[in-house]
């Protein structure tokens, strides 16, 4: 029986345009994410390098992009938030059935980001559905990294088994899995996260 669900927020709740970087930074001439850069990205998920030497990394990386373009072609990836996934939490934090969590990767630009974009009013109104709201870079931990998800199970005192895991990725949805969480792998373009009930 479910008591407990985890919610990512990247293309379960907010929409994404996750190829944007790789489209856009052709443009510079430098159309290869290096596994220097991927490292860099991950780093700065779990919030272990400051934004601006984030920024100092891409713009080595690509000399002819601004600072200010560089930053403008990151925060593309983050696209709308449509309002009837906002009223499905709403009720179903309402409804008091289940124990709510966010568990997301991102970052100090995405999150600031989302809140200008969605505006303060929405954003609390996203963030209030939920007991934990745990992002990536606050709390030193990532997907699919194991310890992320000990972490979250620790720290409310959840059982696996009762828990839920909804997320777009496969690759964190299998981690997941490994530890007996039951786990809803997205399929974005096809599902919506308000099918949540009628799935489990």
């Amino acid at each position: 029986m479910i008591k407990n669900i985890i919610f990512d927020f990247g293309d379960v709740f907010i929409n994404l345009d996750k190829e944007i970087v790789f489209r856009e930074m052709q443009k510079y001439e430098n159309p290869e994410l290096t596994p220097k850069l991927l490292e860099v990205s991950n780093a700065y998920e779990i919030g272990a390098i400051t934004t601006d030497a984030f920024v100092k990394e891409l713009n080595i990386a690509f000399p002819k992009a601004s600072a200010e373009e560089i930053i403008s072609v990151w925060n593309g990836m983050i696209l709308d938030f449509p309002d009837h996934r906002l009223e499905f939490l709403e009720q179903l934090t309402k409804e008091n059935t289940y124990r709510l969590f966010l568990l997301s990767n991102t970052n100090a630009l995405h999150i600031a980001h989302v809140m200008e974009s969605m505006g303060e009013q929405k954003y609390n109104r996203f963030k209030k559905c939920f007991e934990q709201f745990y992002l990536s870079h606050e709390i030193a931990l990532r997907k699919p990294n194991t310890d992320i998800y000990e972490f979250v199970l620790k720290e409310n005192d959840l059982n696996a088994i009762e828990t839920l895991f909804v997320d777009d990725t496969s690759e964190n949805t299998e981690a997941a899995n490994k530890l007996g969480i039951k786990t809803w792998n997205l399929l974005v373009g096809k599902e919506d996260v308000t099918q949540l009930k009628s799935k489990f």
